[in-house]
């Protein structure tokens, strides 16, 4: 981000309210997300966000009902649904959504496709790599929100790790360090 040096900043502060809207217009209209926010917040005022959770919720079950014909082609999938909860958060800012949302999104590839997961092997290799990353992420997430709304996940994301240490990210979750019981660390 480019600094406004004092002089132009002085200038632009002196400018009459009608110009400083009309820039201010011009500027927000070429940033999608910075667009899309506002609108979130303004003129939604932040009661889609339960729809839009169920927006990605319906893109993960979609995710899983199509056929897959190699981990290649999953992770891709995955991967393109994992962007959709990341354009959320930058657009709701929702914690408890992307934890939720993420969580679901990689249990489900366990759930509903073993197949392609459950043994390590070259064809998998970058499947289990990206699961293993992406629950440490959550893992990481988790542990930042409140105690009571980590106990809400607190179940879910144990079956994640044992998953992940039980099938092909087991590698890469040991070479994370990432550890197999989740726990809820109270603050005193």
């Amino acid at each position: 981000m480019a600094k406004i040096e004092k002089e132009l900043q002085s200038v632009i502060l002196a400018m009459s309210s009608k110009e400083k809207d009309k820039l201010l217009l011009r500027l927000i209209a070429k940033d999608r997300v910075l667009l899309e926010r506002l609108r979130f917040e303004l003129l939604e005022e932040s009661s889609t966000i339960e729809e839009r959770r169920e927006e990605i919720r319906k893109a993960i079950d979609h995710l899983y009902q199509t056929p897959v014909y190699s981990s290649g082609y999953l992770m891709m999938d995955i991967r393109s649904v994992n962007a959709l909860i990341t354009h959320h958060v930058k657009i709701t800012k929702d914690k408890y959504g992307e934890v939720e949302l993420t969580l679901r999104l990689l249990n489900d590839c366990f759930e509903k496709q073993l197949k392609w997961i459950e043994r390590y092997s070259s064809k998998t290799d970058k499947l289990a790599s990206y699961v293993a990353k992406r629950t440490d992420f959550v893992l990481n997430k988790l542990t930042k929100l409140h105690p009571d709304i980590q106990f809400e996940f607190e179940e879910i994301m144990n079956t994640l790790l044992q998953r992940v240490h039980e099938f092909a990210p087991s590698y890469y979750a040991r070479d994370l360090q990432i550890r197999k019981k989740f726990e809820i660390e109270y603050i005193e």
